[in-house]
């Protein structure tokens, strides 16, 4: 696998964390692109340091957002968008390191925060 920075989903991720997801400190959040995977069906994927080794490197929660390139990339921007809040949305408002699951996490409550994102970022524009 190769991974590389991706300032482009990056920026995105922070409009939609300041929008929808003020629990999120960006600051801690990074978004990267990833080549070459054998996964099926996978569009992307919410990394985070637990608890465990963030005592041992002295260091808070990070979390790092990983974007397939090889299905991500061939989205429309709706469709993309609808994926970064999806993985956003795994992070939990302790941001502490754990996830929420995908009990929560669902098409329809993606769908719904997805609107509620467009809805707001509407009225800004005014």
């Amino acid at each position: 696998m190769i991974y590389e920075f991706a300032s482009d989903i990056q920026e995105k991720a922070d409009e939609i964390s300041r929008i929808l997801f003020s629990h999120v400190n960006i600051q801690r959040v990074r978004c990267f692109r990833s080549f070459g995977t054998s996964s099926r069906g996978t569009i992307a994927r919410c990394h985070a340091l637990g608890k465990l080794m963030q005592k041992a490197l002295g260091i808070k929660a990070v979390y790092v957002l990983e974007f397939l390139n090889e299905r991500f990339g061939k989205m429309s921007e709706e469709e993309q968008t609808k994926v970064i809040i999806h993985e956003l949305m795994h992070i939990p408002f302790t941001f502490g390191g754990g996830f929420k699951h995908h009990d929560v996490v669902t098409n329809r409550n993606v769908n719904k925060m997805y609107e509620l994102y467009r809805m707001k970022k509407y009225e800004k524009s005014f």
